[in-house]
């Protein structure tokens, strides 16, 4: 588990694109958080800040690790205890789901065991226990482009929990999948996070699964951190202060059938 600290934050890309905006916040350990908010309110940027990817002036801590400033040793030590998850699944297609869910074990390994597909059962088993977490371990040796989205996106999660994280980042996972799916995959990360207590945060665009499975909910506006909250407390008045608008079928996930 691992605490987050966002304190003064900014980002502001090369041509001057301010993305975050003197965002103070903190994300306890083992808290199950939704962010939501437009494209380009900053959701992906907030999520890039945590793993020293983006130019950021503030400061933002990691389990009490300073990620500003901090030298390639100690980003790749914060990394480590990082676990991504995309929206495009990310995946080798022509490899098996093994090796794919592999790729999480490559900071622990030696490059030449890695390369040469060398590796150890203490790694293995890890990762068969990881595809077993989100129901698809019978499908170990298939290849990924065999797979449905849904199921790549859960290789994609196993992947992640085989890096043994203190945190998930999940960058809209559920963005390119159908209704059904995004609510398996959801579920999916929900108990993850019960489960094991993993620092869990979430970009999502559409409001009903931010409803359903948040408890907290951050609600980011133009860079600007707009709610932080109880989802309990959130009705159609915050998710418009959220959005600048009124909310549409668009923003709801039966708005992509």
């Amino acid at each position: 588990m691992s605490r987050i600290q966002f304190t003064g934050t900014t980002v502001t890309y090369p041509g001057g694109l301010t993305a975050l905006k003197d965002v103070d916040l903190v994300i306890e350990e083992g808290e199950f958080v939704v962010i939501v908010g437009l494209s380009g309110a900053g959701k992906s940027t907030l999520l890039r800040s945590i793993n020293g990817l983006v130019p950021v002036t503030g400061s933002v801590t990691v389990d009490g690790r300073e990620v500003v400033g901090a030298s390639n040793r100690e980003i790749r030590e914060i990394r480590s205890d990082v676990g991504m998850i995309f929206q495009t699944f990310n995946l080798v297609n022509r490899a098996r789901v093994i090796n794919n869910v592999l790729m999480g074990r490559l900071s622990m390994v030696p490059r030449w065991r890695s390369m040469f597909g060398l590796w150890p059962a203490h790694d293995k088993e890890i990762a068969m226990q990881s595809l077993e977490r989100v129901g698809i371990v019978e499908k170990a040796y298939v290849r990924a482009s065999d797979l449905s989205g849904g199921q790549q996106q859960r290789v994609g999660i196993a992947r992640a929990l085989a890096q043994e994280p203190k945190v998930i980042l999940a960058d809209e996972p559920v963005a390119s999948l159908d209704p059904v799916t995004s609510h398996v995959v959801m579920r999916d990360l929900q108990r993850i996070n019960r489960d094991l207590g993993i620092t869990t945060i979430i970009n999502l665009h559409f409001l009903d699964l931010a409803r359903q499975y948040g408890q907290r909910l951050i609600g980011l506006k133009d860079g600007l951190l707009v709610f932080d909250g109880n989802i309990k407390d959130v009705d159609d008045d915050v998710f418009r202060g959220i959005y600048g608008r009124a909310i549409t079928p668009d923003d709801l996930v039966e708005g992509r059938r």
